[in-house]
């Protein structure tokens, strides 16, 4: 076989590159399994923006199912817990024009929290069932009580209570959520925009 590829340089050329194939080869597999990332980077912090609801308003089962579907070429503005705040950041991180919420999903509201009246639960776990994030506790039988700091106000637990003990309540403005209002157009911002008479002005 030796004495076969000295004579024939072009089968000795043809060797070499198929070896040089298979070693390069057998490199590039081995590095695509040791480094290969999980999932899509962009979806991922596209995520981490969605307000994490999981209240299916946008049409998807979910917030990462919407990332995913965002990364894709989804419009970004079917979010209504996320508003207008969450389309400016999307935008943002997506080098995009910012669009006005797509009013089919839904409108921007104040958010909220679930509350159940206690009182009246009577413990059928319909709520717990419904909910996506696993913020309600309590069992069969027995009161039930929201996690607060765990709601996200998908309001999904309301339907299903036959009883209709659960209650949509307005999160308290703090700190760290106030925001500034935009001034309404055509508001005067400060006492000089507007016209007052002087005493020169004023008929006698």
């Amino acid at each position: 076989m030796i004495e076969l590829i000295s004579q024939h340089p072009f089968i000795a050329a043809l060797v070499a590159l198929v070896s040089l194939g298979i070693i390069f080869g057998a490199i590039l597999g081995f590095a695509s399994v040791k480094f290969a990332t999980e999932g899509n980077p962009i979806s991922d912090q596209i995520n981490e923006i969605l307000p994490q609801t999981q209240c299916g308003q946008c049409g998807f089962p979910g917030c990462r199912p919407y990332a995913e579907a965002i990364a894709d070429g989804e419009p970004i503005n079917k979010c209504p817990p996320g508003g207008e705040g969450v389309i400016a950041e999307l935008a943002t991180l997506l080098d995009v024009e910012p669009l006005p919420l797509d009013a089919e999903h839904g409108t921007e509201s104040v958010k909220t929290y679930a509350f159940i009246r206690e009182d009246e639960c009577i413990g059928c776990t319909k709520c717990i069932q419904a909910c996506p994030v696993d913020a309600i506790l309590g069992a069969a039988k027995q009161m039930h009580t929201v996690i607060t700091s765990e709601c996200t106000g998908c309001d999904l637990c309301v339907e299903p209570c036959p009883v209709d003990c659960i209650d949509m309540v307005p999160l308290p403005i703090t700190t760290q959520s106030w925001t500034w209002q935009k001034p309404v157009d055509g508001y005067q911002i400060i006492a000089t925009d507007k016209q007052t008479p002087t005493h020169g002005d004023v008929s006698a």
